[in-house]
């Protein structure tokens, strides 16, 4: 399954408090390293410097999930299982000829 994730900072505090969070990130992710079960294809922030997204790809949503837990308290998420456009366009396809089946 592939995954696109957007994720958003957990602001709250104050400027000092949010500077501290954004470099325990940083520090957290350079000793981070995925697990063997997912892929992640890309990763690109937003140029206005609010989060980011990622194109995953798992068969566990367990491993997703677990990847998430970790930086949860610094970010927000949001997790949309996506297909590809080719797949996508033959369920399309499936679900017009049922429609058109149906007199």
């Amino acid at each position: 399954m592939k995954y696109v994730i957007t994720w958003t900072p957990r602001a709250g505090g104050s400027a000092l408090d949010n500077e501290a969070s954004s470099f325990r990130f940083l520090e957290l992710m350079r000793n981070w390293t995925p697990s063997p079960d997912s892929t992640f294809h890309q990763f690109v922030l937003r140029v206005d410097g609010d989060g980011g997204f990622a194109i995953v790809e798992s068969n566990n949503e367990s491993t997703v999930a677990s990847t998430l837990y970790k930086f949860s308290p610094h970010f927000r998420y949001t997790v949309y299982p996506v297909v590809d456009f080719e797949e996508g366009r033959r369920i399309a396809d499936e679900a017009e000829a049922f429609h058109k089946s149906i007199k």
